[in-house]
């Protein structure tokens, strides 16, 4: 019988167990994060660590700077309008021929992405012929990989170059049909893993977006292995080949009755007048409720002349003015005589040139990377506020998603929260505009059914509603339709007689719309100005 008080000591005993196992599973852990093969977390001044180019053309200046509203410090692109370059030498090579190596950097598009690249590139080793204070677009690289946006171009770029075993050139091949970039202003980690069965795995924040095979055609343009066979270079076409497999009748004679000038269209002789037809009356007529404006000069602005509108006549007959005779098909109209087609008895198919063997082909069960030796980063863009950060290069998918939960994800939490916020408060004001032009428009109908501007009230609905598609010019639609309100009561109040003109009534629409719309430029312009 086990004596009670050995029972806290076997808890104890137990307590410490589970303290021992969970420190070693922690322990363990940290040690996947320590098994990277190279890690920048610019936590610290890249100065005395990565180079810059000192060529002419790459003159945009790197900064190590904050991530915009995090203590977190990355490697920030700070001027528009340039190239950069900068370089990190590897302490060793890294081999990519052998088991799995994954790719992760993170970058921040603070300033957006409408031209520009935020790539990365993975240089080979410095006897390829490149220099890091010369690192430049021709410095030649194993891998690149990253965003890039400008124009058409919109996508994830994954390319590697590989050398040809029979030519010794390289070829860059593509992968095809890559994700697009992300295009909001928030923190996103890029993954490429590289696995040993040919297999490259693209990941956006830990989510896939693209799988492929190096050894795929389907996969990567130019394919990595070249065709076995290719036309024939110095083959030419016979000159005797006829390609065509239909040729007009030779022997085909144009018939005696056919004639190439008849009209396609003839009169229609056969067609009568309508009957009700008003042969004395125009179309258009003068608008008889047009008036002369009270400032019109003849001298300076000419001789008036009435508004024309539709003749009221004519909407009830089938017709006004002089009656023409429609014109009907002509039923003599061939147009231009051509022999028919038949089949070709010299015809030999589509001449195409013979296959040779391919000088350029070779096989090979997995690519031959060349190694990894430096991480560099050369762009040109048009935007700044560009900001990378954590570069990771590890030999274990787990290693790199342990880095996304820990670096990445609770920046992008926080982002992400920030932007929701910022879009709830953008749809709070936008519906309360919303609300407040609706209460407008309903008040401009209430006005346009007072009795006194009954002979107005078409025009004003359809000013309202020109308004109602184009809300930016709400004040203009409200400001004219109280100046011809408050015009036409005053000249009731005060003894005007002639009503207000269509000609004045769409001058003041006119003006007050566009006094809305300078006045709307201008606050948007102030908007800017505060928030920048």
């Amino acid at each position: 019988m086990v004596e009670r008080k050995n029972i806290p000591m076997a808890m104890g005993l137990f307590a410490m167990l589970v303290l021992f196992i969970a420190s070693s599973s922690f322990v363990h852990a940290s040690d996947e994060a320590d098994d990277a093969i190279f890690y920048e977390s610019f936590d610290e001044d890249f100065d005395s660590r990565w180079i810059v180019s000192e060529k002419e053309e790459y003159n945009g200046v790197w900064k190590h700077s904050k991530s915009e509203g995090h203590d977190d410090f990355g490697l920030l692109v700070s001027e528009p309008a340039r190239k950069y370059a900068i370089v990190k030498e590897l302490d060793a090579p890294v081999n990519l021929k052998e088991g799995t190596v994954v790719l992760q950097f993170e970058t921040r598009l603070q300033s957006g992405l409408e031209c520009g690249g935020a790539y990365i590139k993975y240089l080979q080793p410095q006897e390829s012929g490149w220099k890091p204070k010369g690192f430049d677009n021709e410095s030649p690289y194993s891998i690149m990989f990253g965003p890039d946006k400008c124009g058409a171009t919109n996508k994830v770029h994954f390319i590697f170059r590989h050398k040809n075993p029979n030519t010794g050139k390289y070829v860059e091949h593509h992968l095809k049909f890559p994700p697009s970039v992300p295009s909001d202003k928030l923190s996103h980690v890029y993954t490429a893993i590289l696995n040993d069965d040919n297999e490259v795995r693209i990941l956006i924040d830990g989510e896939e977006k693209k799988k492929g095979n190096f050894l795929s055609s389907e996969d990567f343009e130019p394919s990595l292995i070249p065709s076995k066979t290719i036309p024939d270079p110095d083959d030419k076409k016979p000159e005797d080949w006829d390609e065509r497999a239909k040729i007009p009748d030779p022997e085909a004679v144009k018939p005696e009755d056919w004639d190439e000038d008849a009209p396609l269209e003839i009169i229609d002789e056969e067609a009568e007048k309508p009957e009700g037809w008003l042969d004395d009356e125009p179309e258009e007529i003068d608008d008889p409720e047009a008036t002369k404006p009270e400032d019109w000069d003849d001298e300076e602005d000419g001789l008036w002349e009435a508004p024309k509108i539709e003749n009221p006549k004519c909407e009830s007959a089938p017709g006004c003015g002089e009656w023409k005779r429609p014109t009907k098909r002509n039923p003599a109209y061939k147009g231009k005589w051509s022999a028919p087609y038949i089949d070709n008895p010299a015809y030999k198919g589509i001449w195409k040139p013979q296959e040779i063997p391919n000088p350029e082909y070779f096989e090979l069960e997995k690519p031959d990377f060349e190694p990894i030796a430096a991480i560099g980063i050369e762009i040109w863009t048009m935007q700044d506020g560009i900001l990378f950060d954590n570069v990771l290069i590890a030999k274990d998918d787990k290693i790199a998603e342990s880095y996304r939960e820990t670096t990445w994800k609770p920046k992008f939490n926080i982002e992400k929260e920030k932007q929701k916020a910022e879009e709830e408060k953008a749809a709070a004001e936008s519906e309360g505009i919303a609300g407040y032009q609706k209460k407008a428009f309903g008040l401009l109908y209430k006005i346009a059914d007072i009795s006194f501007l009954s002979g107005q009230k078409d025009k004003i609905i359809e000013i309202i509603k020109k308004g109602e598609e184009q809300p930016n010019l709400t004040i203009g639609i409200i400001a004219s339709v109280v100046i011809v309100f408050l015009t036409i009561l005053f000249r009731l109040l005060f003894g005007g007689k002639k009503p207000v003109s269509s000609e004045t009534f769409f001058m003041f629409i006119h003006i007050n719309i566009m006094d809305a719309f300078f006045i709307h430029i201008r606050a948007h312009n102030q908007l800017s100005s505060s928030a920048g």
